[in-house]
């Protein structure tokens, strides 16, 4: 059986496809039109965030049986053609739960102690005080948006700072709750009290512009809303005015509704914004566990 790697996989994850007895071809990130030119025998195709797996793709393909996702979102995969042809969609969605939620920390603290913008201002020559004030994070309540793995992990490191934990989730799970001593409320009553908000939710008909300009205007004016889900949660031009007019206090933002975030975006231009490149996933444990979890599932799925 021959599997597609159409992007970077760890070489773990590669040694355990090629000890099945598969035969491998790697191409990174090809586009559409090259990428049904490979499918055209493959039995499994592995990809990540990209390449999309587009129903021309899927048609293209008569012996896949299997597509590999490294990493948890399938929004680049056509699911109801893949369904249609019954072929196995997988991923490796606990891969990167950790490096996710260390990263909406590591946000939350250049926001909060506004480390961003006193690094820029330093290479800048200026030295800057008043400017870089910040905030203590202890005693303060942290809102978490999707209580699923990376909310949960979210939820223990705020626990360990002495952060008040309110939650929201449309499917409440009392019992982790308590493990990090957070609270079940609806989303309104969470956006008007907390003092940050994290989004931890998938991108579906639901979530899509999940906070909108009415929701922004719920939260506190010194509030800071932390993104690392998917950018289409969030609706950008209603958050550009919220940071603008000081309906918030600041964002810290790894994923955008955009990507790549164009130099010239409005976000670009604002000191209360951190802006990070969607590298939520880019640890070197991350990969690692990702590669060898997709390649473990396909093996799994083609030898049944």
């Amino acid at each position: 059986m021959k599997v597609l790697v159409a992007a970077p996989l760890h070489e773990k994850g590669m040694e355990i496809l090629k000890k099945a007895g598969f035969e491998v071809v790697f191409e990174k990130y090809p586009s559409e039109e090259r990428l049904i030119e490979l499918v055209k025998d493959v039995d499994a195709i592995i990809v990540r965030s990209k390449p999309k797996v587009t129903r021309k793709v899927i048609e293209a393909a008569p012996k896949l049986k299997v597509i590999g996702r490294a990493g948890v979102g399938l929004d680049n995969i056509d699911l109801e053609a893949a369904r249609e042809r019954g072929i196995k969609v997988v991923n490796s969605p606990e891969s990167s739960t950790r490096s996710v939620a260390e990263l909406a920390f590591g946000l939350l603290f250049a926001v909060a102690r506004k480390i961003a913008l006193a690094d820029r201002k330093m290479r800048e020559g200026v030295w800057v005080k008043e400017q870089a004030m910040g905030i203590e994070l202890e005693g303060k309540t942290l809102g978490v948006v999707g209580f699923g793995r990376i909310g949960y992990q979210v939820a223990r490191i705020a626990n360990a700072f002495g952060m008040n934990v309110l939650l929201y989730d449309p499917v409440p799970n009392e019992e982790r709750a308590r493990e990090v001593g957070g609270k079940f409320v609806d989303l309104e009553t969470l956006l008007r009290e907390s003092d940050v908000v994290t989004l931890h939710v998938p991108l579906i008909d639901a979530t899509y512009h999940l906070i909108n300009e009415e929701r922004l205007k719920l939260m506190k004016p010194t509030a800071i809303l932390i993104n690392a889900a998917r950018g289409e949660v969030v609706d950008t031009n209603a958050l550009v005015k919220a940071l603008k007019e000081g309906w918030i206090a600041g964002a810290g933002l790894d994923v955008f509704e955009e990507e790549p975030l164009p130099a010239d975006h409005p976000l670009t231009k604002l000191d209360n914004v951190v802006l990070t490149p969607h590298i939520g996933a880019s640890t070197v444990e991350a990969q690692t566990r990702a590669g060898i979890q997709i390649a473990e599932q396909v093996v799994k799925a083609l030898k049944g």
